[in-house]
């Protein structure tokens, strides 16, 4: 046997004998397992969003346009959108645990190549490859969770992942200000390896195997080759309408682009025997309505995100440093109600977490917009920014634990896909719609995007958030709508889809 051989049986045992049993004899091995589950989501969240402050200075570096430079964020929503679905197939084919681990050793390669690139084509490509890692993280999160944790408290579990994300994608801004500040913008890249590999250590060592049930290795490529372009299709046209308008030529062509795909797609689905997708899953009312529910939440916090501070900053002429303060009031309300959201859907089921959760951020909604004004109340702002994201924060575990609940163990890892997605196109549909609405009412009003008074601002943000606070009041009701949540989530039965194979 040669040496490479022997390397590489040797490698092949000790993955075997992972993971170790120092963790798994443990009695609270389970939160071990929650606790590397939320360094990848964590990471994968922090990624999306810590770029934002480092465009001025990327743009400067490599003496490029505005444009093009966005496609650096742009190019990493993107591919994590397109690829959650087909990595959650496939995490369901071949094990969580190995497509999870691998995802840390992509997202760590894709990292060190960001902040060492030479040329901005070359950091978007290396972005798309680290999207792709961070796309096997979030896509498994979710379903490892589910598949590990028993359902009494699976709610919690989650509610602790809901938070990480919460977090990752709130500190990213103010991680990158610091990191950019002291030590330059390729530093924002390369923090990463360091964690990825404590990440990829804990995930190899700690996460149980797989309980594979299904034979099939036939991946549907034909599904997967309509679906992705459909994805992107959609998530370029929500980019950029805000800025070349919802009815021009280019949407228009994207949305139509997208529903031809969709329908081929689905038609594809129906009748192949192994599909990326089962539409079976949508039979589901838990599945279906807590994946829309969920879409409309992340767009409700993202347009509040979006909106608030350009009235701070254009109303109440706050520095950039304290407006990034003032909407962590989001992200800690989320973090401090999401694990004990969790817990008390454990004992009471979701259908009544869920409903309270949307309301509550559609009062804290239309607290913000009632509160609109060229003198308004700074600590009411606050208040109503605190109970947006302990709406989302009381939302997001029972609904997250009721959807994949809902699914059968075959399927956990393309349901956990498709949540996040869900949730990706939410972000990007709460700056999209946010953008819209406040052009469309700052023209009505007779405002300007740059200098001019500042009176038309008021109105412009009153009415935008009165959209999005509807648009929560929207998800309250779907979310009581919804049935079969709560005893799933207390018995801890999962409906059973009928699949072929």
């Amino acid at each position: 046997m040669s040496s490479d051989a022997a390397r590489g049986e040797g490698v092949r045992a000790l993955w075997q004998a992972l993971p170790s049993a120092r963790f798994t004899s443990r009695p609270n091995y389970i939160w071990y397992v929650v606790g590397t589950v939320c360094i990848g989501a964590f990471m994968a969240a922090v990624d999306a969003s810590i770029v934002n402050v480092a465009i001025p200075d990327l743009a400067h570096y490599y003496n490029a346009t505005a444009s093009i430079t966005g496609w650096v964020l742009i190019s990493y929503l993107l591919t994590l959108a397109t690829l959650l679905t087909l990595f959650g197939r496939l995490a369901d084919m071949l094990g969580r645990r190995p497509l999870y681990t691998f995802g840390f050793l992509v997202f760590i390669v894709g990292s060190a190549a960001c902040g060492a690139a030479p040329s901005m084509g070359f950091l978007i490509v290396a972005r798309v490859f680290q999207a792709a890692g961070a796309a096997m993280l979030q896509a498994n999160s979710v379903a490892i969770i589910t598949a590990t944790v028993p359902a009494h408290v699976r709610g919690r579990a989650i509610g602790f992942q809901g938070s990480a994300q919460a977090v990752g994608l709130s500190v990213g801004p103010a991680v990158g200000g610091a990191l950019i500040g002291l030590f330059g913008w390729r530093a924002i890249f390369y923090v990463n390896v360091p964690v990825g590999i404590i990440g990829t250590v804990m995930a190899a060592l700690i996460l149980p195997k797989d309980k594979m049930t299904q034979s099939t290795t036939t991946f549907d490529w034909w599904g997967a080759l309509l679906f992705s372009p459909a994805l992107v299709a959609l998530m370029m046209a929500v980019t950029v309408a805000p800025h070349v308008g919802w009815t021009s030529p280019e949407v228009l062509g994207l949305f139509l682009a997208t529903i031809v795909l969709l329908v081929a797609f689905i038609l594809r689905e129906k009748g192949f025997r192994a599909p990326l997708v089962d539409v079976n899953l949508f039979k589901l009312k838990v599945f279906t309505m807590g994946n829309l529910t969920g879409l409309l939440s992340y767009l409700v916090m993202f347009g509040v995100l979006f909106l608030m501070p350009f009235f701070f900053e254009r109303v109440s002429n706050f520095p950039t440093a304290i407006v990034g303060l003032l909407l962590t009031a989001v992200p800690i309300g989320m973090t401090v109600v999401s694990p004990q959201a969790g817990g008390l859907a454990d004992r009471y089921g979701s259908r009544m977490l869920t409903t309270v959760g949307m309301a509550v951020s559609a009062v804290g909604t239309g607290l913000l917009a009632l509160m609109m004004g060229l003198h308004a109340n700074l600590i009411v702002l606050i208040v109503g920014l605190l109970l947006v994201g302990m709406g989302l924060g009381m939302f997001t575990p029972p609904n997250n634990s009721s959807v994949m609940g809902s699914l059968p163990i075959t399927r956990l890892g393309v349901g956990g896909g498709i949540l996040n997605m869900s949730r990706s196109l939410g972000m990007a549909f709460g700056t999209a719609v946010s953008s819209t609405l406040m052009a469309g009412f700052l023209l009505a009003y007779g405002g300007r995007l740059i200098g001019g008074p500042r009176a038309p601002w008021v109105p412009t943000m009153r009415y935008s958030l009165m959209v999005l606070a509807v648009l929560a009041v929207v998800a309250a009701l779907l979310s009581f709508l919804k049935t079969g949540a709560d005893a799933q989530q207390q018995g801890g039965e999962r409906i059973e889809v009928p699949m072929e194979f």
